[in-house]
C-alpha cells in the first residue's frame, strides 16, 4: 500500500500567475478567432487575424494538452499515453537513484570533486568570522535542527540514550581504569591534597560530635568512674588522643598510619588492575549502582538537560559565539585557517570518510531514495513536481501560442501570395 509522502506545499504563485496568463492567452485566441469569423470576409486584413488566432489557438490547445498529460489525463479522459508521471512513478524513482549512484556516489567521482573542496578553511573562516550569509544558513539550520528535536518522541529518544549509556557503561572494565587512574595520582602525589582534606574533614567531624564521644564513655564507664568524675577525664584524654592523632597525620608526610593508608591505597590500585577478585567486587559494584533508581532518574535528568542546553544553542545560535567558548571557537578557526599542515590533515580526512561514506552506503542511499519515492502515493509526487517545473511548463503553453500563430500567418501569407 503506498505510504503518503509528506503534504506538498501550495502551488507557487508564480505558478499561478503563469496558468492564468497561458489560459487568458488561450481563451483570447478563441474569441478572436470567433470574432475574426463572425466578422467575414469584410477586408483582407480580416484573413490574417483569422488565421493568426485559429493557428494560434490550435497551438495552445496541443500544448496545453501535452503538458496536462504529463502529470493527469486531460479534462478527466482516460486517453493513452497521458497521466505519464502518476504512472511511471516507480520508474522515475529507479532512474532518480541510477542518476545517483552513476554521477554522485561513484569513490571516484566523489574523490575528485573532493580533492578541490577546502572543507578544513571553510570551517575555520565560519568559527573565526561568521558572515551574514553563514549567520542565515546557521539560523537555518539552528532551527532545522530544533524542529527536529522537537518533533522526536522524546520517551524514546530519552530512552534510546540512557540506553546507550549505560550499555556503554556496562561493557566498560571499571576497575582497570579506576586501579590506572589511583595509581598515577599516587605516583604524582595527587593524593596528598585529598587525603589532608578527608583528615581535616575528620578533625572537624570530631570537633563537633565531642558529646557523642563523651557520652558513650560516660554510658560504659563504671559507677565508680562516674561518681570519682573520671570518666570525665578518660573522655578529654580519648578526645585530645585523637585529635592529636589527625594533626599529626596531617603535618607529618611519614607518620606511620599515614604511610599505612597510602600503602592500603596503593594496594588496591594494584588489585584493581591485576586481582580477578577485586575486579569482580568493583565490576558488582558497577553494575548495582547502574541499576540503582537513583542512577537512572540522574541518567534522565542527564538527558533533559542536554536535550535543554541544545535547545536553547539551537533557539539562540549566536549564542555559541559569546563568552569563553566563542573565543575558543574563534581561535579554533584561526588555527585551522593558518595551520597548512592541520588543515591538509582535516581535509584529507574529509575526503577519506566521504569517500568512504559513498563507497559503503551509496547502494543504500540509492535504495533509500528509489523506495521513498516508490512509497509515495501518485498524486503526491506528480504535485510536487507541477511545482517544481510546471512554471517553465506554463511558458512552453505561452510560446506553443504565439508560435503557432505567427506560423499560422505565415502560411496565410504565403497562401495569399501563391
Amino acid at each position: 500500500m503506498a505510504r503518503r509522502a509528506p503534504p506538498p506545499p501550495p502551488p507557487p504563485p508564480a505558478l499561478v500567475r503563469m496558468r492564468l496568463v497561458a489560459a487568458a492567452l488561450l481563451v483570447a485566441m478563441a474569441a478572436l478567432f470567433i470574432a475574426a469569423r463572425a466578422i467575414g470576409p469584410v477586408h483582407p486584413a480580416v484573413g490574417f487575424v483569422r488565421a493568426f488566432a485559429e493557428a494560434a489557438m490550435v497551438g495552445g490547445l496541443a500544448d496545453w494538452f501535452a503538458v496536462t498529460a504529463l502529470f493527469r489525463h486531460p479534462l478527466g479522459l482516460p486517453i493513452p499515453h497521458t497521466a505519464i508521471v502518476p504512472r511511471n512513478k516507480d520508474r522515475i524513482g529507479e532512474a532518480l537513484a541510477a542518476f545517483l549512484r552513476d554521477n554522485f556516489l561513484v569513490p571516484r567521482v566523489v574523490a575528485r570533486r573532493m580533492q578541490t573542496l577546502d572543507v578544513a578553511g571553510a570551517a575555520g573562516r565560519w568559527l573565526a568570522q561568521p558572515a551574514e550569509a553563514d549567520s542565515r544558513l546557521r539560523m537555518g539550520t539552528a532551527r532545522l535542527f530544533a524542529d527536529l528535536l522537537d518533533s522526536l518522541d522524546q520517551e524514546r529518544l530519552g530512552g534510546m540514550v540512557k540506553g546507550a549509556i549505560g550499555s556503554r557503561l556496562q561493557a566498560m572494565r571499571a576497575a582497570p581504569l579506576l586501579g590506572q587512574a589511583l595509581a598515577a595520582a599516587i605516583a604524582r602525589d595527587r593524593h596528598v591534597p585529598v587525603m589532608n582534606s578527608l583528615l581535616r574533614w575528620a578533625g572537624r567531624a570530631l570537633s563537633s560530635n565531642e558529646h557523642v564521644i563523651r557520652a558513650m564513655v560516660h554510658e560504659r564507664a563504671g559507677s565508680l568512674l562516674r561518681w570519682t568524675g573520671l570518666d570525665e577525664t578518660v573522655a578529654n584524654r580519648l578526645i585530645d588522643g585523637l585529635d592529636q592523632l589527625l594533626w599529626d597525620m596531617v603535618e607529618d608526610p611519614g607518620h606511620p598510619l599515614r604511610m599505612r593508608v597510602e600503602q592500603g591505597l596503593a594496594d588496591l590500585a594494584h588489585d584493581m588492575q591485576h586481582d580477578p577478585e577485586m575486579q569482580a567486587r568493583v565490576e558488582a559494584w558497577k553494575l548495582e549502582v547502574i541499576g540503582n533508581p537513583a542512577m537512572q532518574r540522574w541518567l534522565d535528568g542527564l538527558w533533559e538537560s542536554a536535550r535543554g542546553s541544545l535547545l536553547r544553542l539551537t533557539r539562540d545560535p549566536a549564542a555559541i559565539h559569546n563568552g569563553r567558548l566563542g573565543e575558543a571557537l574563534q581561535q579554533l578557526g584561526q588555527t585551522l585557517q593558518s595551520d597548512a599542515r592541520l588543515k591538509a590533515t582535516l581535509n584529507r580526512l574529509a575526503r577519506r570518510a566521504t569517500v568512504g561514506t559513498a563507497a559503503n552506503y551509496g547502494d543504500s542511499i540509492v535504495r533509500l531514495v528509489s523506495e521513498t519515492i516508490r512509497s509515495w502515493d501518485a498524486r503526491t509526487i506528480t504535485l510536487r513536481l507541477e511545482n517544481a517545473v510546471g512554471r517553465d511548463l506554463q511558458f512552453i503553453r505561452i510560446n506553443g501560442t504565439i508560435v503557432g500563430g505567427l506560423v499560422g500567418l505565415v502560411l496565410h501569407t504565403l497562401d495569399v501570395l501563391l
